[in-house]
């Protein structure tokens, strides 16, 4: 594709990567076929392909409006398009570039403002949320259904006296997720102990919902001091770096192409993506400890897009689970988005309980038993509105929990 940056962005390390990026682009179209949102709208400009013509126009000079900023809202970064793409186009990373010159360009009217500032204030802080999960649980029957839906049941930990391992991993505890579905990392400690691993949480944001409602600098902020933390206890001796949210571990392993301009933070965070690693990485090598405690039980896996599109370990996954004895049943469309993606579902609640509404005709159309996911967002957000229950994949190899 044939560019001409506009003097403001042309020569900048932000312009020569969109313009590479531009020039990968054939607009073959290839990309369409699985972007959930032009699926559902059906509009060129809520594809990839479009979303780009946009990007390019802009960076080429023209001025943005609200309606560019509503069709780059509307994308959920599934990077979808990213795996179908020919041409190896780096979707999502365009995306960042293009949105944060709209930002700065196209004024959003005030609620859309106090949403997202909502949204970093609220769910980027454990604690805020634990006090605001305490107020409303009690009164879940008195509050509108899209609210009451939205409020995740109590886990209750069955606790465990941690034992001495040589080996150590970090393991991130995560915003939502330490709150909301605490099962699941300790799920995880049960599984590394079998393993001979002993874990170390660690505390941090990892910055996505900054990143992603609009607030850059804040999430590079948060970033930064994930990868101090990190990088300490790497140097105090942890082995790795074990993310359990697949969103959180797409948006770490992007860190490298987000500092990339700024040393010594680019080789920082080149450390830090090296050292992550996904559970199925550590579990598939001795996956025979959990042979047969599935018991041909049928289970739906939903692989987040984070997953599948950005970590591509969707693939290991539904492999353990198969191993351990579950029964996968099909399902369709797999490669599409559930409409969770981070904040989306709060900031696009239309268009994401439309994706929320195929996501699970799809997984329930061979009747499981339970859904599994590997992303706490995804798991809150189909747990709202499915018929089954809906758990991270970790808690089938380790149902010490809840699950029957």
């Amino acid at each position: 594709m044939e560019t001409h940056l506009a003097d403001f962005i042309r020569g900048t390390p932000e312009g020569n990567e969109a313009e590479a990026i531009l020039r990968a682009c054939v607009h073959c179209g290839f990309c369409t076929a699985t972007c959930p949102t032009y699926q559902l709208l059906g509009d060129e400009l809520d594809g990839p392909r479009g979303r780009i013509y946009l990007i390019k126009r802009v960076l080429e000079g023209e001025t943005p409006t609200a309606i560019t900023a509503q069709h780059l809202d509307r994308c959920p970064t599934c990077r979808a398009c990213e795996t179908t793409c020919p041409s190896g186009v780096r979707y999502a990373r365009l995306a960042d570039i293009g949105r944060a010159v709209v930002e700065r360009q196209v004024p959003r009217s005030w609620h859309a403002r106090l949403r997202r500032t909502g949204i970093r204030w609220l769910f980027t802080h454990p604690w805020r949320l634990r006090f605001i999960l305490a107020l409303l649980r009690p009164l879940r029957p008195l509050l509108p259904v899209r609210i009451a839906e939205k409020l995740p049941a109590r886990q209750r930990l069955l606790l465990q006296p941690a034992l001495p391992h040589p080996r150590q991993l970090l393991v991130l505890e995560g915003c939502v997720q330490s709150v909301a579905t605490p099962v699941t990392n300790a799920a995880l400690t049960r599984v590394l102990e079998r393993l001979g691993c002993g874990t170390q949480s660690i505390a941090g944001c990892c910055g996505a919902l900054a990143w992603h409602t609009g607030a850059q600098d804040q999430g590079r902020a948060r970033m930064r001091g994930l990868i101090t933390r990190v990088e300490d206890r790497l140097q105090a001796g942890a082995e790795a770096f074990v993310v359990t949210a697949s969103g959180c571990a797409a948006m770490i392993g992007d860190y490298p192409d987000i500092f990339r301009h700024e040393p010594p933070w680019a080789e920082r965070a080149q450390r830090v993506a090296a050292a992550l690693r996904d559970p199925s990485e550590l579990i598939a090598p001795a996956v025979e400890h959990w042979a047969g405690i599935g018991a041909g039980k049928r289970i739906a896996f939903h692989a987040p897009c984070t997953l599948q599109h950005a970590l591509h370990h969707a693939a290991a996954v539904e492999t353990i689970l198969a191993r351990a004895g579950y029964l996968l049943t099909p399902v369709p469309e797999a490669h599409l988005c559930c409409g969770s993606a981070g904040s989306y579902s709060l900031t696009q609640p239309e268009i994401s309980e439309a994706l929320r509404t195929r996501k699970l005709a799809a997984l329930t159309s061979g009747a499981p038993m339970f859904i599994a996911t590997a992303n706490v967002g995804c798991e809150l957000h189909l747990a709202a509105r499915a018929a089954v229950p809906v758990c991270h994949w970790l808690e089938l190899l380790e149902p010490a929990n809840s699950l029957p």
